[in-house]
């Protein structure tokens, strides 16, 4: 479970396998006891409570577990005071589970904080006192903001646009960047602007300017402020740095140069900093994130102490090795640095991959390899599937929901601020005062059946509601309440109701949520941090892994990058999978990610079947050529929007109802439409030998970016590509064409026979 704690021993020079302790552990009754089960470079780690030091610390490798006990045993031997503690890292669900480790170790009163909840909370308390006044307001979605900047500033910018100048910004702020030095700060990094330079940093300008106006700060300004404060006010730093005086820092990988400044002001001339990452794991680039500050760490810091976490407690031999396979085709300067991971667990399955004919086939292929591993006693809150985009999600949701398997998105609300658990919070806080007049509870004899009675009055039953939806949402938030309950109840027999909800408000504060049962669908980037028994890794093609725009070597990098993270998620269970077309009956042009080369068995050519393989497709594996490709009898295409079985070509093509919503870019339709009546007329050919009124449709609504995601869109075969993929791709840039941009084609009418014949069917 996400919020357990794994315990390690080590013994005779070896380290047992990881297993599950309670999820309520005994506080260690001694500073010594909280070294207890660490291995000799993380009891190194927690010992080091001096002088700088830093961390290598490979996934899976009890980087969190290491400087949590580093934390407690400063704090339980007396040489530290909780409140003079500031550990930070990324994300609120890190901060929350380190606040809930140091409160099971006996070190409750450490601060553990995100950068940006770190320096707001001391911006707002030093505010008066540097500036006057309250804070500015916090503003929550600033791509509104950047919408109207554009709009002012007269540039057009589409949802893709707005995102990645949102973006821009961002990384600007980060880097310290101001709108005037955006331009060479551009050149410098070698980064590639999503519009002109200088629209973008007027764009910068603007979005500035309408926040002054309106008299509000986003997440950027609150470290920049912070800076700003801690420098221009002296007593005020001073004031901090006599309130912390150690730090550490988790994920050090990913610091921001504002974020490395920010340290640098609350640390002073101190050197008392322990730092942990791993270069490998740097996937934040593109926002600002860099591991040179790890990379050099002992550069600035000459007599730090260097310790490299190597043993992997997480991972079976079988993942470990295709883990340290991924990074050991890495190129620069973190490849250099790289961690060669070293499994402590027992042998598992080999991880499978398996190619599928089109994306339906692939997702219910993942979809009935979930169904499996859940008949075979793996919980499904233990298996996730992980993609590259949020975009790729939807055929999965629908392939799961098929197959009537419970799931969840990463990336929703916070557990504890979800209606019914707050409902639940009251009606068993409202118990626990009242439970001695409270019929509800006469039969109740113990913890459980307290919790039992109150929760089947919000919704819980002890079998799931069918099907998926808010219902069974409502329903896995109060299981999530009850399989806590019954674990508290296990490890504290003599324990009240009063006192799990006490439990219950200390989690809610820290934001240290229990595991809600479903399988999990997220983003690999989303995915960072966490682990899972199975994992399935989907869309491993050229395209999507690397993504299409990692254009130079460091962004190819920061993909396999991304991959290697992926891939360290899985304990035991590891699938890959890549799909050969987009849609049933699409063109088979699409290639398994380079990443995969010499790593996957047969990469070379051998393959073999995958057992039960009617679903479709040709898994490889390390049994050699069994068979060749199949296609397989599948199921109708279903709309991507409504999810109803499609029978129609047309809609095939589209992938949708004629009548659902639709995302079409109308102006650009109008161009294409325009542009093939041109065509036609040059070639003496009806308007369909070129493209399809669908056809032409799925390309307005896709906005295709590159020659491999226009191959993918039914209807545009290789002929066709070859012929009229320059000119559709130059209209899908919003450029304009010479009147005799499109010559006469050697072949005229040639158009290719069995396209025409297909394209006629749909006029």
């Amino acid at each position: 479970m996400v919020w357990g704690i794994r315990r390690w021993t080590w013994q005779h020079g070896g380290v047992t396998e990881a297993s599950d302790s309670s999820l309520f552990p005994q506080v260690p009754d001694s500073a010594d006891a909280v070294l207890d089960g660490l291995d000799p470079e993380q009891r190194e780690v927690a010992t080091a409570l001096r002088g700088p030091v830093c961390v290598l610390a490979g996934a899976g490798t009890g980087k969190t577990r290491a400087i949590t006990h580093r934390i407690a045993y400063g704090v339980r031997s007396g040489m530290w005071q909780p409140a003079s503690v500031l550990a930070v890292t990324f994300t609120a669900r890190a901060a929350g589970e380190m606040r809930g480790r140091l409160r099971q170790l006996g070190a409750g009163g450490v601060q553990a904080r995100t950068f940006h909840s770190a320096a707001l909370r001391q911006l707002q308390f030093f505010w008066p006192k540097a500036v006057g006044g309250e804070v500015p307001r916090l503003l929550e979605r600033k791509v509104q903001v950047v919408a109207e900047a554009a709009a002012r500033c007269r540039v057009r910018l589409d949802r893709a646009e707005l995102r990645e100048v949102t973006g821009e910004i961002e990384w600007s702020k980060v880097t310290q960047t101001v709108p005037a030095d955006y331009p060479a700060a551009l050149v410098k990094a070698g980064r590639a602007a999503p519009r002109d330079a200088a629209e973008v940093g007027q764009i910068y300008t603007m979005y500035e300017q309408l926040k002054r106006e309106r008299g509000v700060i986003d997440f950027e300004d609150v470290l920049l402020l912070t800076v700003g404060v801690l420098q221009d006010r002296h007593d005020i730093a001073e004031q901090v740095r006599s309130q912390y005086q150690h730090f550490v820092v988790d994920e050090y990988q990913d610091v921001s140069p504002l974020q490395q400044r920010l340290l640098e002001l609350w640390l002073g001339e101190r050197d008392s900093l322990c730092v942990v990452g791993d270069p490998g794991q740097t996937i934040y680039s593109f926002t600002g994130a860099t591991p040179d500050h790890l990379l050099n760490f002992r550069t600035r810091h000459p007599g730090a102490t260097l310790v490299r976490l190597v043993r992997d407690y997480r991972s079976t031999p079988q993942v470990v090795h295709l883990a340290n396979g991924v990074l050991a085709q890495a190129t620069g300067r973190a490849a250099e640095h790289r961690l060669e991971l070293v499994s402590q667990r027992a042998p598992g399955p080999e991880p499978v991959f398996v190619e599928y004919t089109d994306e339906p086939a692939e997702a219910e292929g993942v979809a009935r390899r979930v169904r499996e591993l859940i008949a075979s006693g793996v919980s499904a809150g233990e298996i996730a599937v992980l993609f590259r985009i949020n975009a790729q999600s939807e055929v999965y949701e629908q392939a799961l929901a098929d197959a009537g398997v419970p799931y969840l998105l990463r990336g929703a609300e916070r557990f504890f601020e979800r209606p019914e658990v707050r409902e639940a919070g009251v009606a068993l806080r409202s118990a626990a005062r009242f439970g001695g007049n409270d019929a509800l509870l006469d039969d109740a004899v113990d913890v459980p059946s307290q919790v039992r009675a109150v929760l089947s009055t919000k919704g819980w039953t002890s079998r799931p509601p069918a099907g998926s939806g808010a219902v069974r949402d409502r329903w896995e938030s109060l299981a999530a309440l009850m399989r806590l309950a019954e674990d508290f109840a296990r490890a504290r027999p003599e324990a009240s109701l009063a006192d799990l909800v006490a439990e219950l408000d200390e989690r809610a504060r820290a934001q240290h949520a229990p595991t809600v049962e479903g399988v999990t669908l997220a983003s690999l980037h989303a995915a960072k941090g966490l682990e899972w028994d199975a994992v399935f890794l989907v869309g491993l093609t050229e395209g999507m892994m690397p993504i299409s725009h990692a254009t130079s070597d460091a962004e190819v990098e920061e993909e396999r990058r991304l991959l290697y993270v992926g891939v360290t998620r899985a304990r035991e269970h590891l699938g890959l999978s890549w799909s050969l077309a987009r849609s049933p009956g699409g063109r088979a042009s699409r290639r398994p990610s380079r990443f995969l080369n010499g790593l996957r068995p047969g990469g070379g050519g051998t393959t073999r079947r995958a057992a039960g393989a009617a679903v479709g497709g040709v898994e490889r594996g390390a049994g050699g050529l069994s068979g060749g490709f199949r296609r397989r009898d599948r199921k109708p295409a279903r709309c991507r929007v409504c999810g109803r079985t499609l029978t129609d070509a047309g809609e095939m093509k589209l992938m949708r109802c004629e009548d659902c919503p639709s995302e079409l870019d109308e102006g650009l339709y109008e161009r294409l439409r325009d542009w093939r009546a041109a065509q036609a007329a040059r070639l003496s050919q009806p308007t369909y030998c070129v493209f399809t009124d669908k056809t032409l449709m799925a390309i307005a609504e896709a906005v295709p970016g590159s020659a491999g995601e226009l191959a993918q869109i039914s209807g545009v075969g290789r002929r066709k590509l070859d012929r009229f993929g320059a000119d559709v791709l130059a209209l899908c840039a919003g450029q304009e064409l010479d009147d005799g941009a499109a010559e006469d084609l050697v072949g005229g009418a040639g158009a290719d026979g069995a396209e025409s014949a297909e394209n006629s069917s749909e006029k």
